[in-house]
């Protein structure tokens, strides 16, 4: 931190100011002794003893001129008075330096940050002030975000409930106006309402689950799951609508029985996403196969995998965020809520586990990792879905 010219001379003064305060003391006590010793003879033969019994050295010199070590010994006094008033003088220059950027930073210059290097808990006061500078700005800009989440979410929310809401309303208002020419036209407008009714309710009841399992505090049911059991689950409960899109679902056993703690419930929900995705996007390909198997010391890795199109290379790193669709229209047949893998998503998240997915024109796996006891965490090596 340089000090301006005029803090500078304040130190200069203060420097002189102390040195003249402490000489008028020094010699006020040095008057004030001598009347002492002078108008008692007892005092001053008392002090002639004590200088003839100490001796200094191996020569035995007597100490006689007490006068010079006093003024020695008050000398050391002064200049530790003087170096104390200017080191506090100049830390409270310190602080004023400080206060001055924190105004500066106050002020809207939020890029800005204390530079200067000091020694001491001085230092510690500017790193804290800093750190605590850039923590605000991170929670600004974390509820900024929220807040431009919480937009996005209105918006896709919205558009994809008043798409079909007004599909209801239109083919409703034919009814209403009895503007069909026959009872099928009667049936059929009645069951594209009908099914643009399940659609919106889909779409409501995928929101209400994202919120549900984004809150930190969700609860789990936790019970031990025999994976293979649940693959063969999997197997007999979408072999029906697997074979209607003309593919074949079946699941690999491991060499052993493979156990992990989970909310069965939960992540059967993510199957579930999972392997319809499959099924829906799989079309023109041939299998899907769900496999398990132990990864690293407390992992299990289950592998949701379908020989149909590649996700462009493009969309991986994007593919679980909410309201995602990797087609371009939002109003294609395939087009779901968007929020399917988000939601398996925030529920590995919340096993303390994490999805990967990996695409290439052979096969696109969705690998599970979760922890095979509950309370372990385990850390993603790459944050971002690999590309196979």
């Amino acid at each position: 931190m340089k000090l301006t010219g005029r803090e500078k001379t304040e130190l200069f003064l203060e420097g002189i100011v102390t040195v003249i305060l402490l000489l008028l003391l020094n010699l006020s006590i040095i008057i004030l002794i001598n009347q002492s010793i002078m108008t008692n003879p007892g005092l001053r033969d008392g002090i002639f003893i004590i200088k003839r019994s100490i001796l200094i050295g191996p020569n035995h010199y007597h100490l006689w001129s007490w006068e010079n070590i006093f003024i020695v010994l008050m000398l050391i006094f002064d200049a530790a008075v003087v170096y104390w008033r200017l080191i506090r003088r100049y830390h409270q220059m310190q602080l004023r330096h400080i206060i001055s950027e924190l105004h500066y930073i106050a002020n809207g210059h939020l890029d800005h940050r204390i530079s200067f290097k000091l020694k001491g808990n001085t230092q510690s006061v500017v790193e804290s002030i800093n750190a605590l500078v850039d923590s605000v700005i991170r929670s600004m800009n974390e509820e900024r975000a929220i807040e431009s989440s919480k937009d996005e979410l209105i918006t896709n929310v919205s558009h994809d409930l008043r798409t079909p809401l007004t599909s209801i309303l239109g083919y409703l208002g034919l009814i209403q106006d009895k503007q069909y020419h026959s009872e099928a036209d009667l049936l059929k407008y009645t069951e594209i309402a009908y099914l643009k009714a399940k659609q919106m309710k889909s779409l409501v009841d995928n929101l209400f689950e994202y919120t549900k399992v984004k809150q930190t505090g969700t609860p789990l049911s936790i019970n031990k799951i025999d994976l293979n059991q649940m693959m063969e689950q999997l197997v007999a409960s979408f072999e029906l609508d697997a074979r209607k899109s003309g593919l074949a679902i079946s699941a690999k056993d491991t060499d052993r029985p493979l156990y992990i703690e989970a909310d069965a419930e939960k992540l059967g929900r993510v199957f579930n996403n999972l392997i319809s995705n499959a099924i829906k996007y799989g079309k023109g390909g041939q299998n899907i196969y769900l496999s398990a198997k132990i990864g690293k010391p407390g992992e299990a890795i289950i592998n949701v995998s379908n020989d149909g199109p590649q996700i462009p290379p493009k969309s991986l790193n994007q593919i679980f965020e909410r309201f995602y669709r990797v087609e371009e229209s939002r109003n294609k047949d395939t087009g779901g809520s968007g929020l399917g893998l988000a939601i398996a998503q925030s529920i590995i998240d919340l096993h303390g586990g994490y999805i990967n997915v990996t695409s290439d024109p052979d096969l696109t796996t969705f690998a599970i990792h979760v922890p095979i006891k509950h309370g372990d965490r385990l850390s993603q090596p790459n944050a971002k879905s690999r590309i196979g």
